[in-house]
């Protein structure tokens, strides 16, 4: 996939895109409901604005601005998602996600640096989670020789791109390269931040419900290296053979 003729944004060219963008923002923009915005930019730590648009809403209206459009093509796609992320508010992110999900089948080694930009730029859990399972995951699934990418991605410096590579598995079940999952848990292990440690924690759960013993063995033996928020999210739903029974805790 080239960029030539990019927008300032980076985003290539594509009519796809403009007509999409202009439908949207359209559309977007005239629901917009400033009151619920002010709450919902609060609950995500005012990590962007909101146009204050609620999940089923805003998706009803993501299905009539793509009405009749074109099936999109890897270029389309990266013009949409940069651009829609080169908007302020949340929403449009939140649309590029949805978008890139649907489309997941047509992109292709080449989209990775495009997935890395998004999951860097405005980073949250919000967005970085469905990328890292759903786009990144997807790619990596369909070609299997970017697992060397995800083997870079662990040592990152870059917390996000960290838990993207976590977790960029979590969808697979039996289909899980479980020796890549434990030795990226093992590699961040004594990472400092919250939501690293929580991505090790969940990802070795979301296996669990797979191959629970495997699980068990691996947090079992080491332990000693994880944080107790990590085994207490690990173990969650299949016991802690320290005696701790299974609890509860936020799924992020």
């Amino acid at each position: 996939m080239t960029v030539t003729g990019a927008d300032p944004d980076g985003a290539p060219d594509s009519v796809l895109a403009d007509l999409v963008l202009e439908r949207l923002t359209t559309a977007y923009g005239g629901a917009a409901d400033p009151g619920r915005a002010a709450a919902m930019g609060a609950y995500m730590k005012d990590v962007a604005p909101f146009l204050g648009l609620p999940t089923l809403a805003r998706r009803a209206l993501s299905r009539t601005v793509l009405a009749g459009t074109a099936r999109p093509d890897e270029r389309d796609c990266a013009a949409i998602a940069l651009r829609c992320w080169a908007l302020p508010e949340r929403e449009y992110h939140y649309f590029a996600v949805d978008y890139l999900r649907r489309s997941a089948p047509r992109l292709s080694s080449a989209f990775l640096p495009v997935a890395r930009r998004l999951v860097t730029t405005t980073s949250w859990w919000d967005t970085v989670d469905p990328l890292a399972a759903h786009v990144v995951g997807a790619l990596v699934a369909a070609e299997p020789a970017l697992g060397a990418e995800m083997d870079a991605w662990i040592a990152d410096e870059d917390l996000w791109v960290v838990r993207t590579a976590l977790l960029h598995q979590l969808p697979r079940k039996g289909r899980t390269d479980a020796d890549r999952l434990f030795r990226y848990c093992l590699r961040q292990s004594g990472h400092p931040d919250f939501f690293v440690r929580k991505a090790i924690g969940w990802a070795l759960r979301e296996y669990a419900k797979t191959d629970p013993a495997a699980v068990l063995a691996f947090v079992t033996r080491e332990r000693h290296r994880f944080a107790p928020l990590t085994v207490r999210e690990a173990l969650r739903n299949i016991g802690d053979p320290a005696g701790r029974p299974p609890g509860s805790a936020t799924a992020r």
